[in-house]
């Protein structure tokens, strides 16, 4: 009858507005609910690196280089910023890595796709990390503080990467008939599965209609998609290319695109760990941080010794 009571005050202090913080009372199932959503948008950031960091070498000018490399050193930062908020519910940074290398835990399904060409670089900016300002902008208004509080800074660079993707594809649908033809065909590959980011339907998603109710989310999987959609076809259009869709349409009632359905047996396919690149990306990470062991051990031998001379100076 206590739970029932606690549980009770909890969805009071959340219809209201408030913001729920680390230390204040919270049903269990929320706070697992967050754990499994913010690690596994920590993770996204962390192998989010890998199809970038995969072109640093062969970017096309010392500008661009120098644009994506601090565009991945700012994606390997708001990891940080996850784990760390993941932290504030009790769970252990190294138990939700291990989750992620085990291949228990999920990460966005749009990193288990390739990058081909410079132009895919281009794509990613404008597309993906578009999206992910539709999502987080919404996040930066969780009911979880520190989730929220993150998601105000990371929105902040995750607006000048999309600005910086955008202002590339510009630069490319503008350029030489090769390069238009590049930034097209990346177009081309990287829209639907930009769209499955967001998740299943309304519907079919098993956790949207729980974290709406508990204010972790505003708005529900299919409304992001459409915003997503009604700012990107424009956006599209406005440089001259594509969107590969041929139901694609302006509903003049609605003030909306209507867009054709979602391969969803494809999206379920990546999900399950089948798709063009989700063994390569794990296998990447393993090696990753198995080379970086030393430093962790490094860093943990210094800070005892840190508190053991602390200890001796008291």
């Amino acid at each position: 009858m206590e739970k029932e009571n606690n549980n009770t005050t909890f969805q009071e202090r959340i219809d209201k507005g408030e913001t729920i913080e680390p230390k204040d009372q919270m049903p269990e199932r929320y706070r697992q609910q967050l754990i499994r959503m913010m690690s596994q948008h920590a993770h996204s950031e962390i192998v989010g690196m890998l199809p970038e960091g995969n072109w640093i070498t062969r970017a096309p000018s010392l500008r661009r280089k120098m644009i994506l490399l601090s565009k991945v050193q700012d994606e390997a930062g708001h990891g940080l910023y996850l784990y760390s908020a993941t932290e504030t519910l009790g769970a252990s940074r190294q138990e939700v890595i291990d989750d992620l290398l085990n291949g228990h835990a999920k990460y966005s399904s749009i990193f288990n796709y390739p990058t081909l060409s410079w132009a895919d670089i281009a794509v990613i900016g404008w597309l993906v990390d578009g999206a992910a300002i539709i999502n987080q902008t919404m996040l930066a208004r969780s009911s979880y503080g520190p989730y929220a509080r993150a998601m105000v800074r990371i929105c902040k660079e995750e607006s000048f990467h999309k600005k910086q993707g955008y202002e590339m594809v510009a630069t490319m649908a503008d350029g030489t008939p090769e390069q238009q033809e590049m930034i097209q065909d990346a177009v081309n590959r990287w829209w639907w599965p930009t769209l499955m980011m967001f998740g299943p339907h309304d519907e079919d998603s098993p956790n949207s209609a729980e974290l709406i109710k508990w204010g972790v989310k505003s708005k529900t999987n299919d409304e992001l998609r459409q915003s997503f959609v009604d700012r990107h076809v424009q956006e599209a259009h406005t440089v001259g290319l594509e969107i590969p869709d041929p139901d694609l349409k302006f509903n003049e009632e609605t003030g909306h695109w209507v867009f054709g359905e979602i391969d969803w047996d494809e999206f379920w396919n990546v999900v399950k760990g089948n798709g063009p690149m989700n063994r390569q990306r794990i296998n990447t990470r393993r090696e990753a941080h198995e080379n970086g062991k030393w430093v962790r051990e490094a860093a943990e031998e210094y800070a005892r010794k840190q508190k053991l001379s602390e200890e001796k100076a008291s």
